[in-house]
């Protein structure tokens, strides 16, 4: 019973109905304590947002024209019988449930599926490939559809388009795992962050072999992050001991994992995202070490190009020759995290350094450091970065071990503006003039523990043509049309630049950015990663 599809759905809808976090939390405990190795994997994958393991190359790409397809196939309902529904729930998935009590196709099978068969299926959808690979992803996507009740039906969309949205966060579910097997919630964390797949840590933790976890090439774990501060004065102050200035790249952050001939690329977000760095993918294969490092990804002739250049290279399926040669990239690292069989991420800093020098003589490009023993010293190297092309300095401590996953004062950002904040799209409305029927502005916000806060609305910043893909991304995430106005979906995150905060109930949420302006969008990032109402909060005390 445990293992079936159903048994989860219906704990998803318990869950969805249950307020109280410590309740879903003894709700998830005790349904995560009685799976079997298997489902439980496949049960912390879903319930974080994922399919398939963090870093895996499969990706289901089922577009919402296809699911929207299927539903009206199986339940014999016209496109007009859809829409309304999907207006009035604003969730594909709260659709489904309705449209498939009026199943029009009988089940292939007489037994409910559980919940290996609906991976299997999965599966299929994500390794279809190829020419006619759309029929086919849609023939599997049907062929599961078929066999599942209107509930399960509702979950399964919610799961295939990442809308989950039963107020369960990830770190909640790390939370009942803890609970489930009576470990401390700090080892559940730690491995998460070294391993970075949230099914597997949940495998060692039944099995108790959480101290099995450990830095493995493929197996991509989380970056390590800096804070901010404002001034150099304010970093000396707080260090005052020699420090490691390093020029802060305006680009894509990646860690590279190389063992043997075997080279991958993943992003911030864990994703695989080899294929989209050709000409960086043959340099690390021509170093002769097994390594896994952390550094960043540059559109570079002579000087750094725009932002907007590389992500001209990172939407495309395919790189060819034409786009290389007129977008060229080049890579700095700044940190190594593995080496041949040994994990670093425990040494000093000044030690890392020492053996990327090794690594530097046999062809690794890296990043622009200094050592610094002044406030003067941070401030002319901040100056050298900027008149180079770069965005500023990250001050780093050289004692400092890498900490995946956290941020802290070991790095420490140095800008001149006021910092930028990274927030997700809310809503999005018209433009006027040239911008008629495009959606051109923003209504954007952070989080608030697992809830959103908006603080402004951005309008400029963006070229023509990004405003053009915007409005076609933005329409298709659309969960509620107010005609003008469309709630969306929160995923696409934008990093805004502003001239100050100031306190304001016009967002009814106690902040609002002055002057804000979309920086670039950062289509490296996921809603997880945006700033917080705490971040709002220092950066408004600092002001003050």
């Amino acid at each position: 019973m445990n293992s079936s599809f159903l048994n989860f759905c219906k704990i998803c809808e318990e869950l969805l109905k249950e307020n109280s976090k410590l309740k879903k939390i003894e709700i998830l405990s005790s349904y995560l304590r009685e799976l079997k190795e298997d489902d439980l994997i496949t049960v912390c994958r879903f319930l974080s947002g994922n399919i398939f393991e963090k870093g895996s190359k499969l990706k289901l790409n089922l577009g919402y024209s296809t699911i929207m397809r299927v539903l009206l196939d199986v339940t014999g309902k016209e496109e007009e019988d859809l829409k309304p529904l999907y207006v009035k729930y604003g969730d594909l998935g709260k659709t489904a449930e309705e449209l498939l009590n009026y199943k029009a196709v009988n089940s292939f099978f007489t037994k409910p599926l559980n919940l290996q068969d609906v991976f299997f299926y999965l599966q299929k959808i994500a390794k279809a490939k190829g020419p006619g690979s759309t029929e086919e992803k849609k023939k599997f996507f049907q062929g599961l559809i078929i066999n599942l009740s209107p509930l399960e039906g509702k979950y399964l969309i919610k799961l295939v388009t990442n809308e989950l949205r039963i107020g369960v966060m990830e770190g909640m579910v790390e939370e009942a795992l803890a609970r489930a097997f009576s470990l401390p919630f700090k080892e559940i964390h730690s491995a998460l962050l070294t391993q970075g797949d949230l099914g597997y840590v949940a495998f060692l933790a039944k099995e108790g072999k959480l101290h099995e976890v450990k830095v493995k090439p493929f197996h991509p774990l989380s970056f390590m992050l800096a804070d901010t501060m404002q001034t150099a004065e304010e970093i000396w102050e707080y260090y005052k001991k020699p420090l490691l200035a390093e020029y802060k790249y305006d680009g894509v952050r990646i860690q590279i994992h190389k063992y043997k001939d075997e080279v991958r690329i993943y992003s911030r977000r864990l994703e695989d995202i080899t294929q989209s760095f050709v000409e960086i993918l043959s340099s690390i294969k021509r170093i002769d070490s097994n390594f896994i490092v952390d550094g960043e990804v540059l559109a570079f002739r002579d000087s750094p190009l725009p932002f907007y250049k590389l992500q001209q290279r990172l939407r495309r399926k395919e790189v060819s020759e034409e786009l290389i040669r007129e977008i060229p990239l080049r890579l700095f690292v700044y940190d190594i995290l593995w080496i041949d069989d040994k994990s670093l991420i425990d040494l000093p800093l000044i030690k890392r350094r020492e053996i990327m020098k090794d690594l530097e003589k046999k062809g690794m490009s890296l990043s622009h450091s200094f050592l610094v023993n002044s406030a003067e010293e941070i401030i002319k190297i901040f100056e050298r970065s900027k008149e180079e092309g770069y965005e500023g300095l990250v001050v780093k401590n050289l004692e400092s071990k890498y900490l995946p996953g956290k941020r802290g004062k070991n790095w420490i950002k140095l800008k001149k503006e006021m910092d930028t904040l990274d927030v997700v799209i809310v809503a999005a409305e018209y433009g006027h003039g040239k911008r008629a029927g495009l959606l051109s502005d923003y209504t954007f916000a952070v989080r608030d523990k697992e809830e959103f806060r908006v603080i402004g609305k951005a309008y400029s910043g963006l070229t023509d043509n990004e405003i053009e893909m915007m409005t076609q991304k933005l329409l298709s995430l659309t969960i509620k049309d107010e005609g003008f106005r469309k709630l969306v979906k929160p995923e696409i995150v934008i990093e805004v630049a502003f001239d100050s905060i100031q306190r304001s109930h016009r967002h009814g949420e106690g902040f609002a950015l002055r002057f804000p302006r979309i920086k670039r969008i950062r289509f490296d990032k996921s809603v997880e990663d945006i700033d917080t109402i705490e971040k709002v909060e220092e950066l408004y005390s600092y002001q003050s």
